[in-house]
Order: C-alpha cells, then structure tokens, then sequence
C-alpha cells in the first residue's frame, strides 16, 4: 500500500495528534543558547528521566494506526491473521526513532523514504510475515516519518539552527567537494556509455534464475528472477565477541540478531556469508547484481545505487587453472562479451564504486583456498570504500577465515514455514497461468505429505518440488523413492556437471559409488540410533568401504571423503569434529536401501514398533524386489499377531498398510491380506475404537477414509481420531467434513480445535464449517479473535472459561448476533453493559452461589429459555428478578426456585 492510499484511510486531522504524542512538547523561544545539535533521543516522550509515554501507549498507538489503516473500504491490504504480527513489527520501528544517531536537521534532510528507511534497519526485521504485510509496514513507515518530519519542521528551534548547520556545513561540503574533485580521475564519456551497456548486459544475464539438474517437459527451468526472488535470513556472531570493554573484562559474546541477507551489505562493508548446498547463495548474487544494475530496483536496494557490480564466480575463474584476475581481467575471466575502456575497472575499484561478488569459494580446489584469501586481500588492500561479498559452504573454509580482513560471517538460514510458502506462490507466478491451477494443491501436499514438507527447508529444494510438482500435472510421486531419487540426483552428480564446475575436489565421481559410501553412514547412524557421528568416525567407515567401490578406489579414501563432504550436497559438519546428513529424511532413505541391501529383514521387524524407524521401514518397502517386499510385509503382520500390547499391534497392522503404497510390485495375496487386516480397524467401530487408533500416532492418518460413503456415526468416530492427531496433516482432512450435514460430526470438528493451532485451524475448519444447530465452542480470547477476523457470524455460542473480558469484549458483534448462548465449564457471565435482543437461549453452569438473574433479565431482553445447570446450593433460588423478561416460556433449573409467581403466567418450569 502506498504512502497516499493510506492517507486516505487516515486523514491528518484525526491521526496527527497521535503521532505528535511520540514527541516532546516543544519549548519556549529559538533554542540558540542551547547545543546546536537536538538529537532525536532528546525529542521522544518515551525516552529519558521526563517520558511521557510507555512502550505500551507507543504499541496502543500503533495498534490504533493499523485499526484505521486496515478498516476502510476495498480489500485489506495484509492478512487478517497478521494484524496482531504487524503491530508489534510497527511498534519495534517506531521505537527505534529513538535509537537513530542523528539530529533533527539530519532526519529532514534525509526526506521520509530514507528516515523510513533507517528506521526499518534499526528494527527487528519482520518475522515470518507475507509480502503484503511488509510492504503494508514499509508504506505505514514511510507515512508515520512523514509527518513527524513535518512536526519537527514546526518546532521553534528548527529554523534558527537549520540555518546555522547550513552557514556551518557549507564551507566543509565545499572543501570536501574539491578534494573528491582533486583526487577523481576524470571519467570520459566512453566510461560511462560503457557502464550503460555493462549493467544493461548484468540485468539480462542474471535477471532469471535456473533450476539445475532437473529433467523437465512442461515446467520452465527459468524465470523471472524479479518475480520469484525471496529474501531470506543470515544469521551470525556479535562482532564485538573477544573485545575487551573499558574495565579490560572481554565483551559477553552474544548472538547476533537476524538481518535480511540482501540488506547485508547496508550494515557491513564486508561479508563472507555461508550457507548449504541450495540455500541461495548464487541467486543473493544475482539479486544484488540486478538490483545494483537496475533502476527499477526495491526500495530497500536503494544502497547499491551508483555501485558497480563485479561477478565473479570462482568456479569459472579458475576452471582451467587460471591465475585469479586482475582487475583489467574481471570482465573476461566471468565471461563477459563486452570489452571495456582501458583501465575502467581499476578507476570504478579506486572510485570505491564497486560491489565485489566472489561467488564459490567452496566450489575451488582446496589447495588454491589459500591463494585466493591472498588474492583478495591485495585487492581489499589497494582499493578502499567498495563493498565486498564472499560466499561459501559452511565447511569449506574455518571459521573467522577472513576476520581479520575485517569480514562480518553471517550464515543463511533455513525458510520457515511463511518463507516455504512465500517460495511456492512466486514460483507458480514466474512459471505462468498455466502454473497456477497446482499451487494450492502443492501448497496442501508441503503440510499433510510430511516426506514432501521435510525436504522443502531450502530454495533449491523448494524449487525442485515446485518443478516435479508441476511437470507431473499436479502429482509428486507416490511414495518416496522418485522424489528421492531425482533430489539426489540432482545433488550428486548433475548439479556440478551442468553447471560445467569440472572437479573442484581434485576426483569425479558418478551418482551411484557416491550413493554406495553414503548409505554405510547413514546404515550405520540409524543402526545405532544417532543422527550424529564423530568425523573421525565417519572418515573410517568410508575408508573401508572405498577398496569395494571401484570407481572410488582409485582415489586415495580421505580425498573421497573429503569429496563427499564438501560437494554431495548431503553431508555437513554441525561442528568442527562432527558429521550428519543435511536433511533427516535423506538418512532414513539412504538406510533403507542399505538394509535391503544387506538384507537385514530381521532388523527392520526389530525395530517395526520404534516410530523412529517408521520411515525407514516404508521406504525399504519401496526398495525391495517383490518377493523381499512380500516378506517385509509378512513380518510385520506376523508381529502384530505375536504382540500383546493392544496399541502396538495397531501400530504394526497400520504400519504395513502405509508401507504397503510404498511397495512397487507385491503378490496379490500379500495385498490381500495387509488391506483385509487394515480394514479390521479402519474406519472405528467405537468411540473408543476411535481414540485407541489416535494412539497410534500421524501414520493413521493416511488411511482414514473420507466422508464419502461413511455413515453419519462413522463419519463421527473418524473425526474423533483425527482430532486427537494435533498435527498440521490433519487440518486438510477434517475440513473436509466442514459442510457434513450431522451436527455432532461438525460439532466434534468445533471441540477439537483447541488442539491445534488457532488461526490455522480456525481459516481452513471453522470458518468453512456449515452453522445450521451448531454450537461454536470457544475457549480462548484468541479463538474469539478468530471468529471474528474470520468473518465467522455463528447462531449459536459455547463460550468457555478460557475467555477473559478482553474475549468477551472481542465477541461483541458476534454476541449481539447470537441466538443461543452457552456457558459451562466455569465460564462466567460478565456484566455486558449491552443488550443482547436475538439470544432467545441461554445455558448456564452454575458452580456456585446464586446464578446472576438481574444481569440476565438486563442483557437478554428477548429471552425465551434460560437452563440453568451445575452444583445445586443449598438455598433456593429467587427468580423474581426476571420478571422483566416477558418473552420468557422456559425455565429449566437443578435447583429449587422462589418467586416463581413474578414470572409470566405461561411460563413451563422444569425443576
């Protein structure tokens, strides 16, 4: 949203009072006598010995901004369920006003774009928040520094002292001005009609992103790269850790607050910035390129404005064996077409113009590492002011191996949840109208196919599923293996390759010898139960399986491992002497098709009640030959029978039935028997049936039925289960029983949503969910919340004791609405101050003392039935006080009543 769309939704007069309260009161007179610099610490009323604000009134006032912003007419411009997120990202930035080292004059020199901006950089970066919402916060910022900018230019003192910073600064801008002009090579006009072509050449180039190693027919391997870039987080140490403060006491090391990875750069001159194989490091390079190279960059790219960007990936610099570049070389070794003037490089570089992308340091011999840290340093030492990016695995080189070059290491982070699904909305965008009719489903299968979810941590393996996903109309492979298998693909061997990297590790080797040593560590790891091995360690078991793989053998074994370290893609060291696998996932594959190897069926039975071992025995499944496959499965009924424990033998019964889709080929009367003994249970009989199958845990969930064809009582009982599986998989398979036509099936679906998360459950369940007799139980102010941001208009309301007078403040509309009213489970009527003319019924629970009639006979004028249930007191009940309520005909009470004869004449008591 725009600066101006906002101000139309909050005009000048109704909310510049409000931000005026941010700041002190202004004094008396010009403000000369006084230091001729006010900085903007002194000028906020929530700083300082005399505030006058709280951080609290700063997030009331916030709150109060984005109410208005957000209540106008036309489409809200963030998610609903964001507005609490916004607010507090709102009120962090605002504070920070306080935090800016700068004085008055300063900020309205700046204008309110780059105030703004020095604002947002200040304050905690958002977290987890959608693309709407941050630009919404980046326009809202903008408008708040609009107008204190304005009221710090109608302060008494701002004009005297704004003219004496002028008379002051102008003599320094003119010395400094004629300094920069002394010591400027002239640049000629070849140079800069050379810099059009240049950059014009850098936007094209690196505009699209590529996905490697995928075999596609109908998905695109480019596209936008404008369109599908996502900013993700780094994350890295307080650079201050091991300096010694003024008491010669070291600094407390402390971790350093996430930034995003493309504003790096805006905080650090230099960065060696490290990340796993596909976390996006390559394509930070090219959004920084293109952002440099570009006018019609994001705002918040504006600090790369003038810079000139030199791309130089390692790989290509050094493929054959080249001396790393001069300067007079950058463009031809990167392979750049375009020839420049001479000695243009080395005039940008003096210039401090230059942004210096070195992309890959892992992707180069280990033996030549060290002479390009030397390469680097002579160019950080002859040239000043430009800005440097290094990139790197996080192995390949050790920690603080550019500190003392004066490098900031930051690491990039894993996506989150919001980011995954950020990822998957821009990829479908950049792929075309034709992309879209597969988000959604793609976007359901991240959430309920937990293999699917598990690989998607990362850019590239987001973008791969997004290709399969796309390239199979709209089906990954069922099962694991195809999925696996194009994932390892891709990482061991085709990735490199296509992108023509040669051998950076000194040895080639094909996918399926890189697959046979890794799967010893993976056997070995899930044998043992770790996730974790010591190097050491894991260096042996590969060595004394090199001498068996032939391809391998040739190379001496610490070079393999080595090998397999730093450049399959599936390994890493957490630490300095440690070793695992990247994704858990990975292992249990890579187990899997070890143990089927080996054949070691006895240890897959052992293990077939253990739910770490869940995966592994599905995907040994998938590995095996038919008649491997048919024993598995043999085994695992076998021991369901032999088991005592009435849950394990479910959980092996289902276990066989989830692997069973795994398997490629299997004997008829293997899947005979697995789908007879499955059915045996599934779906329940009973409702205790139903809870002893939740048990079991998430794997019952791929075999509960849907609601067609299931009777209004199995419908229910199935419900039940998935209720009791708190897991985000189970969200998508009870809102398919949102519109069921029986009230206690959409009525178990309403007492299960306290389980699972609030705002997501209360989206994709409740808000679907048909109201027709159905009690909407809520027990929290945030469920209340919900049902109103939701747009959710119930008839009838359970309102539990979790909800405070804040929530009962919250349901006011819905409450005004409502025609049934419920309270139990110790929730307690407050005095509403409003009447409630639709509720024609009221239930109370009653736990003790007298139940609170005049407040029923003032709240609910309409009131025709009033149950009033509970612990019975030991005195009567005087119900005189209702005698105002003329529509009352009901009257149901566990406890004996007086003054009975107030009510109306027609009324039907039940004691």
């Amino acid at each position: 949203m725009e600066p101006a769309l906002i101000g139309t939704r909050l005009t000048s007069a109704a909310i510049g009072p409000l931000l005026k309260k941010l700041l002190v009161s202004d004094g008396p007179g010009a403000g000369l006598t006084g230091s001729s610099k006010i900085r903007l610490s002194s000028l906020v009323s929530f700083r300082g010995e005399k505030r006058t604000l709280t951080e609290k009134d700063v997030r009331r006032l916030a709150a109060t901004l984005v109410g208005r912003s957000t209540s106008g007419p036309g489409e809200a411009p963030l998610p609903a369920d964001e507005t609490e997120a916004v607010t507090d990202t709102l009120t962090k930035t605002l504070l920070a006003l306080g935090d800016l080292d700068m004085d008055d004059v300063q900020a309205v020199r700046l204008g309110h774009r780059d105030l703004a901006r020095r604002l947002r950089a200040a304050a905690p970066a958002p977290d987890g928040l959608s693309t709407d919402s941050v630009l919404y916060l980046e326009s809202m910022t903008e408008w708040a520094c609009l107008h204190l900018l304005e009221f710090f230019t109608q302060r008494s003192t701002f004009i005297a002292r704004s003219l004496v910073e002028q008379t002051r600064s102008q003599a320094e801008l003119i010395a400094k001005v004629d300094e920069v002009i002394r010591r400027t090579p002239r640049t000629d006009s070849r140079d800069a009609e050379f810099e059009r072509r240049y950059l014009d050449h850098l936007a094209k180039k690196h505009g699209r992103l590529t996905i490697y190693g995928i075999d596609l027919h109908h998905s695109p391997d480019r596209w936008p790269l404008d369109l599908a870039y996502l900013s993700l987080e780094a994350t890295g140490e307080d650079p201050s850790a091991g300096v010694l403060d003024e008491t010669d006491h070291p600094v407390p090391h402390q971790p350093e607050q996430a930034v995003r990875a493309d504003l790096a750069l805006a905080r650090h001159d230099k960065v060696l910035l490290r990340g796993l194989a596909g976390s996006g490091k390559t394509t930070l390079v090219q959004w920084l390129t293109v952002s440099a190279a570009t006018e019609a960059r994001a705002d918040d790219m504006a600090y790369l404005q003038g810079r000139i960007p030199f791309v130089l990936p390692l790989r290509a610099l050094t493929r054959h064996g080249e001396r790393l570049p001069a300067p007079d070389r950058f463009l031809p070794a990167a392979g750049c077409p375009l020839a420049p003037p001479d000695g243009w490089a080395d005039r940008v570089l003096a210039a401090g113009r230059a942004v210096v992308l070195v992309d890959g340091i892992d992707e180069i011999p280990e033996a030549e590492r060290s002479r390009a840290r030397d390469w680097l340093r002579d160019l950080l030492s002859a040239y000043e002011g430009n800005r440097w990016l290094v990139t790197s695995r996080p192995t390949a080189v050790r920690d603080d191996w550019l500190a003392g070059d004066g490098f900031t290491e930051l690491t990039l982070s894993p996506m989150t949840r919001a980011e995954v699904t950020t990822f998957v909305r821009r990829w479908h965008r950049a792929a075309g109208p034709e992309a879209k009719p597969y988000e959604q489903p793609l976007l359901d299968a991240l959430r309920t196919t937990e293999h699917v979810g598990r690989l998607a941590t990362n850019p590239l393996m987001c973008g791969l599923i997004c290709a399969l996903h796309r390239d199979r109309r709209g089906f990954l492979p069922r099962g694991r293996k195809a999925l696996y298998e194009a994932a390892l693909s891709m990482l061991l061997a085709r990735r490199d390759r296509e992108r023509d990297m040669g051998a950076p590790s000194g040895i080639a080797l094909d996918e399926a010898p890189q697959i046979q040593l890794i799967q010893r560590l993976a056997y070995w790891l899930t044998l043992n139960g770790r996730t974790q091995l010591d190097r050491a360690h894991a260096e042996s078991l590969v060595r004394e399986a090199v001498p068996a793989v032939q391809e391998a053998a040739q190379y001496p074994p610490e070079t393999v491992f080595t090998h397999l370290l730093h450049r399959s893609g599936l390994l890493r060291e957490p630490t300095e002497d440690t070793v695992d696998f990247v994704h858990r996932t990975f292992q249990d594959y890579l187990a899997a098709k070890a143990l089927v190897d080996h054949w070691d069926i006895g240890v897959l039975v052992r293990h077939a009640a253990d739910d770490q071992w869940e995966d592994v025995i599905r995907m040994a499944v998938g590995h095996a030959r038919p008649r491997e496959c048919a024993e598995i499965l043999r085994e695992l009924l076998a021991a369901a029978d032999s088991a005592q424990d009435r849950r394990a033998q479910l959980r092996l019964v289902l276990l066989a039935a989830t692997a069973l889709d795994h398997a490629t080929e299997v004997s008829p009367e293997v899947r005979e028997q697995v789908l007879a003994r499955t059915a045996a249970v599934i779906p329940p009989r009973t409702l205790e049936e139903a809870r002893e199958l939740a048990t079991v845990g998430r794997l019952v969930l791929d075999l509960l039925p849907g609601p067609e064809a299931l009777s209004d009582e199995e419908a229910r009982l199935v419900v039940t289960t998935a209720t009791r599986l708190p897991v985000d998989a189970s969200i998508p398979y009870l809102a398919r029983f949102a519109r069921h036509p029986s009230v206690l099936v959409r009525s178990q679906l309403v007492w299960g949503w306290s389980r699972f998360e609030t705002e997501r459950y209360a989206e994709e369940v409740v808000a679907r969910l048909r109201p027709h007799e159905l009690d909407y139980t809520v027990s929290s102010d945030e469920q209340a919340a919900a049902l109103v941001r939701f747009g959710v208009r119930p008839e009838r309301l359970d309102i539990r004791q979790g909800v405070t007078e804040r929530g009962w403040a919250i349901l006011r509309p819905l409450l005004i609405r409502a025609r049934s009213l419920t309270l139990l489970g110790g929730a307690v009527l407050p005095p509403l101050g409003f009447p409630l003319p639709q509720t024609t019924e009221l239930q109370l629970w009653v736990s003790s003392g007298v139940p609170p009639f005049q407040l029923i006979a003032d709240a609910f004028p309409r009131l025709e039935t009033l149950m009033l249930s509970g612990i019975v007191p030991d005195t009567p009940w005087d119900v005189a006080p209702l005698a105002p309520l003329r529509h009352l005909r009901e009257l149901l009470s566990a406890g004996d009543l007086t003054g009975v004869e107030q009510l109306p004449p027609d009324i039907r008591i039940v004691t």
